[in-house]
């Protein structure tokens, strides 16, 4: 297991640092951007799995309401790092040169105390009740912030957010073609997806390794003892209590943290893009298809659903026009009667598709892609209550 997961993160890291940019540049050319902006948007989704795994993967709680962290730390880089407190009743922004960092971690803060306040009421629920609450707080803290119109603006939400600036930063040709490599001082990212893509992989770097000593510590070790046994966790000597409030509180921490470069790097944002269906169980399901438990699995998990669900089954209506003429089967693409044509006939088995593609690997691999050592030997031998001694027999 351990040299799996050395392979995926080895191929990973080759794949961020090489790979994506020189495919980049030498398919698109011009619009290489394009394609890191793309798999910058990935990595806040591969930020948003990673945090899911502790509270799902590692404590087991199902947790359904994970878009509503996700708000919090966006909601606090939009009316803190822009001059919308101004049109506010407070009637005063607060900027700051280098706000994003602050906010940044203040995101991280906000998002884990509402993980506390989540966690506390929750502690006695389990299974189905404990993901009805959270879906509640979910589906809650959105409609908070689409109704409070004086201090987030409705539906119509915050724009204008303060850019990412940074005292220093390392420019080349990787931002350029032709340009040298140069310190520029005080660095203002704007609209250029290259230094999204640098920082978010830094994050993504920094939150692996955060989760990974999270795991390996006593912590997570009392966390897997809850997700096996709580029961028999308590009796020895984990408190339940503590331990599952943390999971929640760290767990909520990422998806803020999340939040904070998702609100900087859009510019702007508003109540519609933290829904259940597109945040809550899109991130559920990486997590599950990847391999709960398992950092390394979830990350590919993350990166596979998102280019899945927004960049391939998009393409699938063009991709299949083209395969039929190239065959000489063009008179498919052409609407005869209630035939629409190829291309507007897959464009309507889009979902279909992206289901039968979900229910296919769940059959296949239903501990996911790359699982624990835990819940792969689970599943595959199961559990026994065979007791080790038998005293009866003694």
């Amino acid at each position: 297991m351990r040299e799996r997961d050395t392979i995926l993160y080895t191929v990973l890291a080759l794949g961020v640092v090489f790979i994506v940019p020189v495919l980049a540049n030498f398919t698109q050319g011009a619009s290489a951007g394009v394609v890191l902006d793309q798999v910058a948007n990935a990595g806040v989704f591969v930020l948003l799995a990673i945090g899911l795994n502790v509270v799902v993967g590692f404590a087991g709680l199902l947790d359904l309401g994970y878009a509503a962290f996700f708000a919090i730390g966006a909601y606090t880089y939009a009316m803190l790092g822009s001059g919308w407190l101004d049109v506010t009743p407070l009637h005063h922004a607060i900027h700051t040169k280098y706000g994003f960092w602050i906010l940044l971690f203040l995101g991280m803060g906000l998002a884990a105390l509402f993980g506390a306040i989540l966690g506390a009421p929750t502690l006695r629920l389990r299974g189905d009740y404990l993901a009805i609450v959270t879906l509640g707080f979910g589906e809650i803290v959105p409609r908070i912030f689409r109704n409070l119109i004086a201090w987030t603006g409705g539906i119509n939400g915050i724009t204008a957010l303060d850019p990412v600036r940074l005292p220093v930063w390392l420019t080349g040709p990787w931002a350029a073609p032709g340009q040298n490599v140069a310190i520029v001082q005080d660095q203002i990212f704007g609209f250029d997806p290259v230094p999204y893509y640098v920082l978010i992989t830094i994050l993504i770097a920094a939150s692996v390794v955060l989760a990974t000593n999270l795991y390996k510590s006593r912590l997570g070790r009392a966390w897997m003892a809850i997700r096996e046994d709580e029961v028999a966790a308590a009796a020895m000597g984990v408190n339940p209590v503590t331990t599952k409030l943390l999971a929640f509180s760290i767990g909520a921490s990422f998806s803020g943290f999340a939040g904070v470069f998702f609100a900087a790097k859009l510019g702007g944002i508003d109540p519609s893009l933290f829904g259940f269906q597109n945040i809550s169980i899109v991130i559920l399901v990486m997590v599950v298809l990847g391999g709960m438990g398992n950092i390394s699995g979830v990350i590919v998990g993350a990166l596979g659903i998102y280019f899945l669900q927004n960049v391939i089954i998009p393409q699938l209506p063009t991709w299949s026009t083209s395969a039929a003429t190239s065959v000489g089967l063009g008179f498919l693409n052409t609407q005869n009667g209630d035939w629409a044509g190829l291309g507007d006939e897959v464009q309507r088995l889009n979902f279909i598709i992206f289901g039968l593609i979900l229910v296919g690997i769940m059959v296949f691999r239903p501990q996911g892609l790359f699982p624990s050592r835990l819940r792969q030997a689970e599943l595959q031998t199961g559990t026994s209550d065979q007791t080790v001694f038998d005293t009866t027999t003694a």
